[in-house]
């Protein structure tokens, strides 16, 4: 069964949204650097991205993620690609390593 992965938002400085997201909720960090942020929820992922780097999208975890088309490959050993669902939203559908 495919799982919800992520929702990203886009924010405008990363770095002050981590801090806001730290100050007001229970999180932890799993990466940043000054273009994209993951912060986990106990339940689910939050990416902050930036407008020039992301759309505002969720990402759907899927083995069958490449059957929607060519997957980029990303520095933390995930890769996806984009789609849009009929109503016009934006949806990564991703594939973890395969040793998760």
């Amino acid at each position: 069964m495919d799982k919800i992965h992520h929702l990203a938002i886009q924010v405008e400085d990363i770095g002050k949204s981590v801090d806001w997201y730290k100050e007001n909720f229970d999180i932890q960090v799993s990466y940043q650097d000054e273009t994209w942020a993951m912060i986990d929820f106990e339940n689910t992922s939050l990416a902050l991205v930036i407008p020039e780097q992301h759309p505002f999208h969720f990402a759907i975890e899927s083995e069958e993620a490449s059957s929607y088309g060519e997957l980029t490959k990303h520095r933390d050993g995930t890769a996806s690609v984009y789609i849009k669902d009929i109503d016009g939203n934006n949806i990564e559908m991703i594939k973890l390593p395969d040793n998760e």
